[in-house]
């Protein structure tokens, strides 16, 4: 297991465990608010997940695009930020 990502990954196991959660809800036709309080809490979980794998990605990648000065290498890590950033903001 890559252990910069070890956290992130039991999180992603538990949201994993929360949206089979919602779907045996669904199967068991649970009121409709109570599905959609446990998507709400899912997806705030998951966004955590992206702020943090964005934050190791800024710590790592980018931090070794800047410290090894090649200017391509740079770029690319800027642009993928922005492409993230366009998309993000859908």
């Amino acid at each position: 297991m890559n252990e910069k990502f070890s956290k992130e990954i039991a999180r992603m196991r538990r949201i994993e465990g929360q949206a089979r959660g919602i779907a045996k809800m669904m199967e068991e036709g649970r009121y409709c608010i109570d599905i959609i309080n446990q998507m709400t809490a899912m997806e705030a979980a998951l966004r955590s997940a992206k702020a943090k794998i964005l934050s190791i990605h800024a710590a790592h990648c980018i931090e070794d695009a800047v410290q090894n000065g090649d200017s391509a290498e740079q770029r690319q890590k800027f642009d993928e930020l922005i492409n993230l950033f366009g998309k993000v903001g859908r």
